[in-house]
């Protein structure tokens, strides 16, 4: 039978069964409001076999014979899922963003037990949104709620990374990605290489993965290779012995190797690093252990790297100005950190989070800001990704006092025309056109492009461009009428 109160296909894999404290009454009293309240529900057996699906999550997930997946291993059906970690962990997952099919859905997943509350029977899912959009207060407020405790745990570590993995904000399949590589690299201990340009986020990811490591309360500490002298860079890293040279300190002085000594060493801009320290370096990574400058004796350490850089180490390496040797080293998981460029479909919840973190920087009133406006952030190029973005929304916020709302006109202050994507030094700007005309063509050249990108999709297009449906579709009205009507 299917579980209690619902309508569905399959048959239940815990007819008796309760979950902790969860009678078949609370059960059949909760399936019900479950079902009405999400967009799908499923359930599986303690092998991860789909045993009962309804009909509102076949219709999401475009299945025109329920009974054909019934049976099936749940990850065949739903490649993205994790039912097989709550059925094998015993569990919860009380909220998760699952990727289907260029879609975000947000899902619940609780795990079933026996009568004794000792043995997994199952699972059952949920699907709470099938669009992010109604989540963004959800979303800032579990934000504030992490940023607090990562507050908490950094004031009971000696020094500690600021950022969690939610930090690293987006929902885009790229992002998506990025993270899932971050849990990978969290749960090991192995060197990462996190590739990318500048201002994507790499600190970010690093200090994410460090925050989920089992070193986490112990020390993260930072050092940008590239903004180091050369001279200084074997001290900086290494340490110095007492009296090691003219002027030194009569006592040790510690290197970051040793600061980081049982947590992680985070070295940005690593491609900048010279090749005598390259050498130096490695030898700290395979054997475990620093000799600090003017010393005869060497110190263990237990530290885990995560290396980051803008430039192609592999070129690099082929030119013979990186040691190969190191490459190999650190590059055992590398994560490559997309650009701005290429998640323009975070614009939306990225300008929510700087804004708000403006906002409580400045202890000013948060300011918003209008889809008409993303949609002109959607046509730069940013060459500085994320921390060009930040600059441009607090330019425009010093440049219009008192705004509240950020639309097209004060957007324009701090983002001007020739910084537009297509734009090339040297090359006279198009003929000025009025702003609202402009703006319109603009709106309607993103709406064509994210309708043709979802295959007309209204419900995917209104999520590539950041805005809820029902505005889409206002938009789509309000052109449809200027093209029956163009004088109006």
């Amino acid at each position: 039978m299917a579980p209690p109160g619902s309508k569905g296909f399959g048959q239940s894999p815990f007819p008796g069964g309760v979950d902790r404290g969860l009678t078949l009454e609370s059960i059949s009293a909760l399936f019900p409001v479950f079902e009405q309240a999400s967009a799908g529900a499923i359930s599986v057996d303690a092998e991860s076999r789909l045993t009962w699906i309804n009909d509102s999550y076949c219709r999401l997930l475009g299945i025109e014979d329920p009974e054909a997946v019934i049976g099936r291993p749940v990850a065949e059906v739903i490649p993205a899922t994790r039912m097989p970690e709550v059925v094998r962990s015993g569990r919860p997952l009380l909220l998760d963003i699952m990727e289907y099919r260029g879609q975000q859905l947000v899902v619940m997943r609780l795990p079933v037990f026996n009568d004794a509350g000792t043995e997994v029977q199952g699972a059952v899912a949920f699907v709470l949104y099938d669009d992010l959009q109604p989540l963004t207060p959800l979303v800032s407020k579990y934000r504030r709620l992490q940023s607090d405790l990562a507050a908490a745990k950094r004031a009971l570590a000696k020094r500690g990374a600021r950022y969690e993995m939610a930090d690293f904000v987006g929902a885009s399949a790229a992002v998506l990605e990025v993270k899932r590589r971050a849990r990978l690299a969290a749960a090991r201990n192995t060197p990462v290489l996190l590739l990318g340009e500048t201002g994507t986020g790499k600190e970010v990811l690093a200090q994410a993965v460090h925050a989920s490591s089992l070193r986490a309360e112990r020390p993260f500490v930072a050092v940008n290779v590239a903004a180091i002298p050369d001279n200084l860079l074997e001290a900086e890293f290494f340490g110095v012995a007492p009296g090691a040279y003219t002027g030194a300190d009569k006592r040790q002085r510690q290197g970051k190797f040793q600061l980081a000594d049982g947590g992680t060493l985070f070295l940005d801009e690593v491609g900048d690093m010279p090749g005598h320290l390259q050498a130096k370096l490695l030898r700290a990574l395979q054997e475990g252990e620093v000799e600090p400058l003017g010393s005869n004796e060497v110190a263990p350490v237990d530290v885990r790297v995560i290396a980051a850089t803008s430039r192609n180490l592999e070129e690099m390496v082929a030119a013979g100005s990186f040691r190969a040797d190191l490459y190999y080293r650190l590059n055992v998981l590398s994560i490559r950190v997309p650009t701005l460029r290429e998640r323009l479909v975070d614009l939306g919840i990225l300008c929510d989070t700087i804004l708000e973190k403006l906002a409580a920087e400045s202890g000013e009133p948060r300011a918003e800001i209008t889809a008409e406006a993303i949609n002109v952030l959607r046509q730069h190029d940013w060459p500085g990704n994320i921390r060009e973005l930040r600059n441009t929304l607090e330019q425009t916020l010093a440049l219009n006092e008192e705004c509240s709302v950020i639309d097209v006109p004060q957007l324009l202050t701090a983002l001007p025309a020739p910084a537009r994507r297509g734009r090339q030094p040297g090359v006279p700007s198009a003929p000025v056109r009025p702003l609202q005309e402009a703006v319109r063509d603009a709106e309607r050249s993103a709406i064509h492009n994210a309708l043709t990108a979802s295959g007309g999709n209204k419900a995917q297009a209104a999520r590539l461009l950041g805005i809820p449906r029902s505005v889409l579709y206002e938009k789509l009205g309000r052109l449809a009428d200027m093209s029956e009507n163009p004088d109006e």
